[in-house]
């Protein structure tokens, strides 16, 4: 991140739409330089934030700040801020060159800085040599990379993206999340990023802020959103998990405990605190499972038995499902190294199951 200080805050934030109540209570810090994504499904009110930072929309409660000073009454194009939408918004009679100008022309910049600040745009996103042509002409990406310099020509302390890149295929939305997040560090500028993709939001953000039903879930780096979620609903929709039910035994201390799972005694760590007797849900991702075949050394420590369901080859990974003799089905994921001998299992075949000791996440228990 480019600087600690915040840029953005907003301070017990409310919105609804008549009977619908779009946010809840939303605080939220953003530092000067960062690239933060608002992760969610449809409808959680991630793009109602973006409404409001914009001016777009009014909070019905909270403050919204900007650069120090107090937004919510101030109208968007007082606002040092500029939104790429979904759709790119360009103007399709003019040309990619008169598209990026206007709005410094609406500002009355001088005609001789208008073209020099216009070229210099183009040459960050790397289409000066399309300047002349329309938006029609240029492919999904190229129109894409022509709405962000009409956002950043501007120079604007905060630029907001849309869910930029929903219309693009998968192979250019890759490349385009390469080439925005090389940009931004480029220009230094602060970016507030939409997206339903988890994917996504991980390749680009320093902060991921997942949300739900108009509130905020969990605030963290990618790796801390992925390895340590809040709660269930955070766990499940960054990617796959295992959710095995257990009860605390005894404590051990320093974070350590020793649970039932299925009858098994499993040592668990984590910070958070439990009492004995406490139900708990133990998460653990695929990648996270080590699994045993018929003939191999069993595990040191407790496992689960079970059988191999089935086998999905995926390249770089063979996905597994493990229905475990309690009933519970477990996914478990592979991975190739060169080194090794072939993946290969059987279905039907006996296998054991166990983790790696402190991988998993321990959660208060929560109905499945």
């Amino acid at each position: 991140m480019a600087g600690q200080d915040s840029i953005i805050e907003l301070r017990g934030v409310d919105k609804s739409f008549e009977d619908t109540r779009a946010l809840e209570d939303i605080n939220l810090r953003i530092s000067n330089g960062e690239f933060l994504t608002l992760l969610g499904p449809s409808g959680c009110g991630k793009t109602t934030i973006l409404r409001i930072l914009s001016g777009f929309e009014s909070p019905d409660s909270g403050e919204v700040l900007i650069g120090g000073g107090r937004m919510n009454d101030i109208p968007p194009e007082r606002r040092q801020v500029n939104t790429v939408f979904q759709n790119y918004a360009l103007f399709p009679h003019m040309s990619v060159r008169d598209n990026v100008a206007f709005g410094l022309r609406m500002q009355g910049c001088p005609k001789e800085e208008i073209a020099g600040r216009v070229m210099e745009a183009l040459r960050m996103v790397h289409l000066d040599q399309y300047a002349d042509r329309r938006p029609h002409q240029l492919s999904g990406g190229q129109q894409q990379r022509v709405a962000i310099a009409r956002a950043v020509v501007n120079k604007p302390l905060v630029l907001l993206l849309d869910e930029p890149f929903s219309a693009l295929d998968y192979k250019l939305r890759r490349a385009m999340q390469l080439e925005i997040k090389r940009l931004q560090r480029r220009l230094g500028i602060t970016f507030v990023f939409v997206t339903h993709d988890q994917e996504e939001a991980f390749a680009m953000s320093d902060r991921v802020v997942v949300m739900n039903q108009g509130r905020i879930e969990q605030i963290g780096t990618p790796q801390e959103i992925y390895e340590e979620p809040a709660n269930l609903y955070v766990a499940r929709f960054v990617g796959e998990i295992n959710i095995l039910p257990a009860r605390i035994m005894s404590v051990l201390g320093e974070g350590a405990y020793i649970a039932d799972i299925s009858g098994r005694r499993f040592t668990l760590r984590t910070p958070r605190t439990f009492a004995v007797g406490d139900r708990v849900n133990v998460l653990l991702r695929p990648e996270d499972i080590r699994i045993y075949a018929h003939g191999d050394e069993r595990p040191d420590g407790p496992y689960l038995t079970g059988r191999i369901e089935e086998t999905v080859y995926k390249g770089a990974t063979v996905d597994i499902s493990i229905a475990l003799d309690n009933g519970e089905t477990l996914s478990v994921a592979e991975f190739f190294n060169e080194d090794d001998a072939e993946i290969s299992y059987n279905h039907g075949e006996r296998v054991a199951v166990t983790w790696v000791d402190g991988w998993e996440v321990v959660l208060p228990y929560e109905a499945d």
